[in-house]
């Protein structure tokens, strides 16, 4: 497939796709499959942490130091939205424990991965059951995010010690950590959260959107002007590719910031980052690892397909209209693909939702350690099930 220019229109509509939606009765049966997968799990990974993906397509259970780590929990409650089922509900909570002790002992928390921490953990217990200990447990992950606040450059830092020259950056992925930020913002009456979000979201879409729609995985910053640096890659293939995983972040991030902000830049780069990615998709509306692969025998990312399915979502919701239902459809044909040819069905052996999601893969290009491999991935599982419960309808966002 050619790369699109700079000014191709993204806005004709959406080509049909060979892939079937999605049907309502598909949809029960998903819904059902995940959460007894989830339920059958309880023995594992009620007093311990899902490892950020399988091995040989089974999780093992770690102690709850990952930034993965709020995913399980995230399925839990929404196996318990899905069934009432008072068994989850209790997984859930003692899941909030875990999650009190970390941020009040700050174990592994100096990054800014406290939105995918606590927000599908202890944003949604306080949603679902009112958990106070939750409530309590995302507020201090909040203050720990803001504390990663870089006013030169205006974003939140995303790993090492803060203002190290080498270390002053921000990634894409960032984009889904802000929704704690308004929510904590709107909890508390703190209007620095709220605007600190909105300004790191204006910063990600003036720097890490290149011009043919395409993202950059990481932005370096100047430490001392806050001017621009240039971006690079830490996951992707390399720094002038665009990993998929990153643009399905930033096609949910740009939804969830068009909620919190109605910029028309949000959804005017949402639909361009939407054409890019479309353009490169295999039949199944599934992508490779990273978008420069459209073909041959590179791993998948079934993740990616989850995530950019709760991002069409997201925005077909806000949206609304004829172009709203063409996005609420391309989503429901790329679930209806996640479901008959990748997801985990009885009697499979393995104890994830999702097969043939990639975590990080290692290249000449880039620095990541490499792992998780067309495995289950934790977040795969997590937005699958969240698309799939976003489907059903009269869903309240954990974001």
């Amino acid at each position: 497939m050619m790369p699109m220019s700079a000014t191709a229109s993204p806005l004709a509509p959406l080509a049909p796709s060979p892939v079937a939606p999605l049907s309502p009765a598909e949809l029960t049966q998903a819904l059902d499959v995940a959460s007894g997968a989830v339920r059958r799990s309880l023995p594992d990974f009620t007093f311990a942490a899902q490892n950020h993906s399988s091995v040989g397509n089974v999780y093992p259970a770690v102690a709850n130091d990952q930034w993965t780590a709020g995913f399980w929990p995230g399925t839990v409650w929404l196996a318990f939205e899905h069934t009432g089922d008072p068994v989850l509900r209790h997984a859930g909570q003692i899941q909030v424990q875990s999650f009190l002790h970390r941020i009040e002992n700050r174990i592994e928390t100096d990054h800014h991965d406290m939105g995918f921490l606590y927000s599908p953990s202890c944003v949604a217990a306080w949603k679902l059951v009112g958990d106070a200990d939750a409530h309590r447990a995302a507020l201090l992950a909040a203050e720990q995010l803001d504390e990663r606040w870089q006013e030169k450059g205006a974003f939140f830092q995303a790993w090492g010690r803060k203002g190290r020259p080498e270390e002053y950056r921000y990634i894409i992925d960032c984009l889904l950590n802000l929704p704690l930020l308004y929510w904590a913002s709107a909890e508390t009456g703190t209007a620095r959260y709220r605007e600190r979000a909105l300004a790191h979201a204006r910063t990600t879409l003036a720097h890490s959107v290149r011009p043919d729609s395409s993202t950059f995985h990481t932005f370096y910053m100047d430490p001392e002007t806050g001017a621009p640096v240039r971006g690079a890659t830490k996951q992707g293939y390399s720094d002038d590719s665009s990993w998929a995983r990153g643009q399905a972040w930033a096609l949910y991030g740009l939804a969830l910031s068009y909620r919190y902000e109605r910029l028309p830049a949000y959804r005017e780069s949402f639909e361009r980052l939407l054409a890019f990615y479309l353009e490169r998709l295999p039949a199944d509306l599934v992508p490779y690892w990273d978008l420069v692969f459209t073909e041959g025998d590179e791993p998948r990312d079934s993740s990616s397909a989850s995530i950019t399915a709760c991002g069409l979502l997201e925005m077909a919701d806000l949206v609304g209209g004829a172009e709203g239902e063409g996005w609420r459809d391309l989503a429901t044909r790329m679930m209806g693909s996640l479901w008959r040819d990748y997801a985990v069905k009885p009697p499979s052996p393995s104890n994830g939702l999702v097969l043939h999601g990639t975590y990080s893969k290692k290249t000449p290009h880039n620095t990541c350690r490499g792992e998780g491999v067309d495995e289950c991935v934790s977040w795969g599982d997590y937005f699958y099930f969240e698309a799939l419960t976003r489907l059903k309808g009269n869903w309240t966002s954990y974001w």
